[in-house]
């Protein structure tokens, strides 16, 4: 069975993540009960994950090296590491050095029940290893093109692991050519656990309803969703269930994309994608 490798500190796993912040990226999208920017919306996820793969992945003596993370941004002639602070201009880290070195903890507000059937304003703490970059084009397909020289080092590296899992979200079409020949290049790494995964997420400004883990492009608005659909890796059968367990209708081609997401699409999309088999 593939995709059954355990995860321990000695076989890790791997997520890189690849963020557009391209100049569109600015443009807003309804989350909750205000508006904010995309790449504000993006960077709280992913810093917001960080902190619960943290949370995950802790024992008595600190956070284990479960994981290791790269958060990769491409957007104005650049692609490259989007971590800020102490690891800044870093590639793959190992989780453990991701959470002590967050570039900063902000203070936020947060709605939680006063237990009488109302909601108080309370403050918490909030990691940020990311801040939301907007500028340029989307250069897709040299994004992908990084990622697939960090997978091929680490597949060589850890050959009977599970293997590298690739989340792409952006909001726009690749502004330097048809990235599907890189999205097959990432996806043809593999270690003897399986080949490399690859899911990508569409954010979207335009309040259409989203649509998550199709198993079919039947459906979807134009080309553009139909390409990205056909670059995502299907869906392991162990994140599969999880799927289903959070009221997803999943099948045995579900694919890890989703199209024209909104805020709770795309934190879904990172819990269900980042979900590893047993942790050692």
């Amino acid at each position: 069975m593939p995709y059954t490798a355990e995860i321990s500190r000695t076989n890790p796993g791997c997520f890189i993540f690849l963020v557009d912040q391209s100049a569109s990226m600015s443009d807003p999208m309804v989350s909750g009960e205000r508006t904010q920017a995309r790449a504000e919306v993006v960077s709280d996820a992913i810093n917001r994950l960080l902190t619960e793969l943290s949370v995950k992945c802790a024992k008595e003596e600190g956070v284990r090296d479960y994981f290791h993370v790269a958060v990769i941004g491409y957007g104005h002639n650049h692609v490259g590491s989007a971590f800020q602070g102490a690891l800044a201009g870093r590639d793959l880290v190992p989780l453990g050095e991701v959470a002590n070195n967050p570039a900063r903890v902000e203070s936020r507000t947060k709605k939680v029940p006063d237990g009488a059937g109302g909601l108080v304003e309370t403050s918490v703490q909030f990691p940020v290893w990311m801040d939301p970059v907007t500028n340029g084009g989307t250069p897709m397909t040299r994004a992908l093109g990084y990622a697939d020289s960090l997978v091929a080092n680490w597949v060589e590296a850890h050959p009977s692991g599970f293997p590298p899992i690739v989340l792409n979200l952006t909001d726009g079409e690749s502004t330097d050519g048809d990235p599907t020949s890189a999205a097959i290049s990432l996806a043809s790494h593999a270690t003897a656990d399986g080949a490399v995964l690859l899911f990508n997420l569409h954010v979207s400004g335009s309040g259409g309803t989203p649509v998550t883990f199709p198993d079919t492009e039947e459906g979807l608005p134009d080309t553009y969703a139909r390409l990205l659909f056909q670059m995502s890796s299907v869906l392991p059968s162990h994140m599969r269930s999880y799927a289903a367990s959070q009221g997803h209708r999943v099948g045995e081609t579900t694919r890890g994309f989703v199209y024209n997401a909104d805020i709770t699409s795309i934190v879904e999309f990172l819990d269900i994608g980042t979900r590893a088999t047993e942790l050692r």
